[in-house]
């Protein structure tokens, strides 16, 4: 959720409400062309106990099946989460067997030198396997590195359509999600800022 804020806004709060899968749009501009952007933050994806099987909520199935492009992200400071990324691509490859979809993997919270369980090295062997782009970032400190990341799969997702000639991609018959929630952003932001506020005056 932080780094969806840090990409729509440009602002980092550190306090979230709890991720309830909102899809929000904003306008973007591509090579000199304007499109129009939805960026569906899905709820935590975890591992089922010990093992590599991975728990999914249906409202992820959903967005799996009409997303152009993903974004995988974990914390360099949690190990588990970077276990996480590969039996959720795996998961996302049963969807979209033979579908070439752009994926970027976001190693986030790169502020947190001191606590990192998982390497740079780590993290770029992943993306090669994936075969997607990869980017230390941190949502608190980096705003540019997160757009630039956000940029670059844009991009890539642009020229992919681009090539299908705006095909849809075959035996997918699944509608996209309407009513785009830029206003509950907004609401959450100010929702933030107020708690925040408060908190300030009580000390």
């Amino acid at each position: 959720t932080a780094l969806v804020v840090r990409f729509l806004t440009k602002r980092f709060i550190g306090d979230y409400e709890a991720n309830t899968g909102a899809l929000y749009s904003r306008k973007f501009t591509i090579d000199g062309e304007q499109i129009s952007l939805q960026v569906q933050d899905t709820p935590f994806v975890s591992l089922e106990d010990d093992t590599d099987s991975i728990c999914c909520q249906e409202q992820i199935n959903r967005s799996i099946y009409w997303a152009d492009g993903f974004v995988f992200v974990y914390s360099i400071t949690d190990y588990d989460s970077y276990r996480v990324i590969r039996p959720l691509h795996q998961h996302i490859r049963k969807i979209h067997p033979n579908a070439n979809i752009p994926l970027l993997l976001m190693a986030n919270k790169g502020d947190l030198l001191r606590a990192r369980q998982v390497s740079s090295k780590e993290g770029l062997q992943l993306a090669s396997e994936l075969g997607g782009t990869y980017y230390e970032v941190s949502a608190r400190e980096n705003c540019e590195g997160v757009h630039e990341a956000f940029q670059q799969l844009c991009q890539e997702v642009s020229r992919m359509i681009g090539s299908c000639n705006g095909e849809k991609r075959r035996g997918l018959h699944l509608v996209r999600p309407k009513s785009p929630n830029m206003q509950d952003l907004k609401r959450r932001l100010k929702q933030a800022l107020t708690s925040k506020g408060k908190s300030a005056t009580t000390l």
